[in-house]
């Protein structure tokens, strides 16, 4: 290995530290404004989980709690609730803190491209949350209150509660990202927005399928999903059609010119 090979490989090394280290000081900081929102969180933890839990509670028959069914259930279930709120609550620090150790790589026409998108995923994000709180909550807890078999008495267990709307506040959250996932798919040229409208029925099909996957094992609940996923689906391709106008336009040129 010569002198000057020796000299550029030492220098990718110590570019790669660097950046090993900024990635560790940014998940410092992210994991450090989780815990300043957790702080005060903890202390009303307990208040935390009667809201969160008030879909549920406000539809169970007459007489009928929730229930706790291990010894340290009553404490660590707000607990752990706290935590994820706060993590919900700190988002968009946290992307902040992504957006932070990308960003010196990107060039300036993709930063005005990125902002946008960074905004509105955590902007979409929040609005999945709360969809799935205000609007399926209710609905699925009537619908499982409604079907409860004679002879049995729905009491749910505050931790099995817990991790099923976790995971449905997950669900809800990421899938209203669609439009920003769209909108990256047609303008880094994964994928063409003619071929995304072409396949507009698979995509129906393959938003009840992860409505199945994600949801209860009931079509009402798997609808809920479903429906508004294909919905931001359309939502991104309506803003893919506006805001890569100019990119559209030029690769609609270059097909004709090739022809």
């Amino acid at each position: 290995m010569t002198d000057q090979d020796s000299g550029t490989e030492k220098l990718a090394e110590g570019s790669l530290i660097s950046h090993l280290i900024e990635l560790r000081e940014r998940i410092v900081k992210a994991f450090v404004g989780v815990l300043i929102v957790f702080v005060p969180l903890a202390f009303v933890a307990r208040r935390i989980f009667t809201l969160v839990a008030q879909p549920l509670v406000a539809k169970l028959p007459a007489g009928a709690t929730m229930i706790a069914t291990t010894p340290a259930g009553t404490f660590l279930t707000p607990f752990k609730l706290a935590f994820f709120v706060a993590v919900f609550l700190a988002m968009p620090w946290i992307l902040f803190q992504a957006w932070a150790f990308v960003a010196p790589g990107l060039y300036q026409s993709e930063k005005r491209f990125a902002v946008p998108l960074l905004v509105s995923s955590i902007v979409l994000f929040y609005a999945g949350v709360s969809f799935a709180y205000f609007v399926v909550f209710p609905l699925m807890f009537a619908f499982f209150a409604a079907v409860t078999p004679e002879g049995v008495e729905m009491m749910t267990d505050i931790g099995a509660y817990l991790d099923f709307v976790l995971a449905l506040f997950f669900a809800f959250g990421f899938a209203f990202e669609i439009p920003v996932a769209t909108v990256l798919l047609v303008a880094t040229g994964i994928a063409r927005l003619d071929t995304l409208r072409k396949q507009r029925l698979y995509v129906l099909l393959g938003c009840f399928v992860i409505g199945m996957l994600l949801t209860p094992p009931d079509i009402f609940s798997q609808t809920l999903l479903a429906v508004p996923m294909y919905l931001l689906y359309e939502g991104g391709l309506l803003l893919s059609t506006v805001l890569l106008r100019d990119k559209l336009e030029a690769e609609a040129r270059e097909e004709q010119a090739s022809n």
